[in-house]
């Protein structure tokens, strides 16, 4: 696959899963997470929950010169993105950061998550203190280290690992505001102050089939996939939202081996669509394999897909086959030059997609725990850089939502001209 198939992969998950939502390369290997990249909790455990002061060094600003239009809140009247919320004078709100550091499958997403975090805080620090709480792999340890930031702390930010998110929303222990880092998936409602934010295959899926049915109002959807299961993730979600929209549509599922499309599924594939012609294509594909179907398929059919099909921003590289396909991601890696971006640090720790989604979502934990220090029981919106969010705590079960932003590929040639990768989605955006 191209550099994009991971994280949501990456740290999504459904590993035992971590995160939820994106993908890029692969990290450590798939361990039946379900995403590609996905991080599983080790059969070791590893404990901790001391508290230790946080450092952190903001990394050079980069320029990667790509754009795209984004799903956003207006900024004020000078250009300026609108400021956080204020907290009273003389506040000094206690966030637990709370990571699995000490986790040998896990530290490096959760350095990510850290790295993002910080940057955030450094950004607008005035009021909040932020303690961070290292943990290992298990659930228990989570739980502990949960109970006692919960006692020391205003709020806690974190889990990551999904089961520790899924244990501490059934434990019964959330008693402070909480911003959990990954989707529990218990089948429950959620304690009261506990508020998930995790990246989600299915949401995203949900937000293409949207966005799809906009722009082409007539004709049946191609659904191709393969048999991973978060290709199956994510094509089940499509499918199912756009039956709810009153559409049909075809599923196809292609046998893929080491990254590469089997050859005669795709000649039988071609040889089917010559009497089967439909309006566009859904794509639960890597960059790589949506690259080997349209380059059997040809590329006139509008094709949808979302931040797993990412190709990078390497214009250089950019294969032609991907032009014109769109693309739902993160603003932060499709949107650099958007103000909601580009007032924070490009992130050193690597150029893998899926580790810069995570970093992202550090951001956006950040500054959705310090709206929560001035509204703990309000409602707000931030324009954030894993997208517009709404959180409303008023609710019984808090509810979120987070759109993201609709690119499209440019033409290779084009790409490798001037540098950019992605155009400005065409038609009414998502949420708008």
């Amino acid at each position: 696959m191209l550099k994009k198939k991971n994280l949501t992969g990456l740290l999504s998950a459904a590993t035992m899963t971590l995160l939820a939502g994106c993908g890029s390369t692969p990290l450590p290997p798939d361990t039946g997470c379900g995403v590609p990249g996905g991080f599983c909790a080790p059969a070791t455990p590893v404990t901790s929950a001391t508290p230790v002061q946080p450092t952190y060094t903001p990394a050079p600003q980069a320029d990667s010169g790509v754009r795209t239009s984004p799903v956003e809140a207006p900024p004020n009247a000078d250009g300026s993105m609108p400021s956080a919320s204020a907290l009273p004078a003389g506040s000094n709100v206690r966030v637990a950061l709370l990571l699995p550091l000490e986790s040998q499958a896990l530290a490096q997403p959760a350095e990510a998550v850290r790295a993002g975090f910080m940057a955030g805080y450094e950004r607008d620090r005035a009021g909040i203190t932020v303690n961070l709480v290292p943990t290992g792999d298990s659930s228990q340890a989570a739980l502990e280290a949960y109970r006692s930031a919960a006692e020391q702390n205003d709020i806690v930010v974190g889990p990551l690992a999904r089961p520790a998110v899924a244990a501490l929303a059934t434990g019964g222990v959330v008693t402070k505001p909480t911003v959990a880092l990954n989707h529990p998936q218990t089948g429950g409602a959620l304690p009261k102050q506990m508020l998930v934010i995790g990246l989600s295959l299915e949401d995203e899926a949900r937000q293409v089939a949207d966005w799809a049915n906009g722009e082409q109002p007539a004709g049946n959807a191609l659904v191709v996939t393969g048999r991973a299961t978060w290709q199956q993730r994510l094509s089940g979600a499509f499918s199912a939202r756009w039956s709810e929209l009153g559409r049909q549509h075809t599923t196809v599922e292609l046998p893929i081996m080491d990254g590469y499309v089997d050859g005669n599924a795709l000649a039988e594939l071609r040889a089917r669509l010559q009497s089967e012609t439909p309006q566009l294509m859904y794509a639960a594909l890597d960059a790589n394999q949506l690259r080997q179907v349209r380059s059997s398929l040809g590329t006139s059919l509008p094709t949808y897909a979302t931040a797993t099909a990412n190709p990078g921003r390497d214009a250089a590289t950019l294969p032609a086959e991907l032009a014109g396909v769109r693309i739902l991601d993160l603003p932060w890696t499709v949107q650099p030059d958007h103000p909601a971006v580009g007032q924070y640090p490009r992130s050193g720790i690597s150029d893998s997609l899926d580790l810069q989604r995570l970093y992202a979502l550090g951001i956006d934990a950040y500054r959705v725990a310090r709206e929560l220090a001035a509204r703990p029981t309000g409602a707000f919106e931030l324009d954030g850089v894993t997208g517009r969010l709404s959180v409303d705590m008023s609710r019984p079960t808090p509810a979120f939502r987070r759109v993201e932003t609709g690119a499209v590929v440019r033409d290779g040639a084009s790409a490798a001209t001037d540098g950019r990768v992605f155009d400005a989605a065409p038609g009414q955006l998502l949420g708008q």
